[in-house]
């Protein structure tokens, strides 16, 4: 008899190994799911973490990053900038109902205020003012 050589999980001798698949991938996303896992038995949230935990949580937290980063993208072209600086991920939450609700107490820093001037504080129109005004919206016919 012959001894043939196996290539299994049993006795493994140096076969051909499958290419390692991550749970990232398997899952679709880019956060890592995996580290996202150890985290939350490392960090004693519970006792026990179930197998879906740390995708849910990886994929919550790749669309809010993806969210903002588009958001704070396009306050970057409005500025005509190419690359996203603090400022405009500021801009960006603020901006944003939700995202403003969900980071009202987070402070961004080199992020800055959003331009704002209360309209009291603005100097009172002159009557010569609002003349000029509503001759300028009514043109005259020739």
């Amino acid at each position: 008899m012959e001894a043939t050589s196996t290539k299994g999980a049993g006795g493994r001798k140096g076969g051909d190994r499958k290419k390692a698949v991550t749970k990232s991938v398997k899952a679709g996303l880019q956060f890592p799911v995996g580290r996202i896992a150890r985290f939350l038995k490392k960090g004693r949230y519970a006792q026990r973490t179930g197998g879906g935990a740390p995708v849910y949580l990886a994929a919550v937290l790749e669309y809010l990053a993806a969210e903002v980063l588009e958001l704070a993208g396009n306050a970057a072209r409005d500025n005509k900038k190419t690359r996203i600086i603090p400022r405009h991920v500021q801009l960006a939450v603020r901006n944003d109902e939700e995202l403003g609700k969900l980071l009202a107490g987070v402070t961004i820093a080199n992020g800055g205020v959003l331009p704002n001037i209360n309209p009291v504080l603005l100097p009172k129109k002159t009557a010569r003012a609002e003349e000029k005004e509503s001759q300028a919206k009514s043109p005259k016919k020739a």
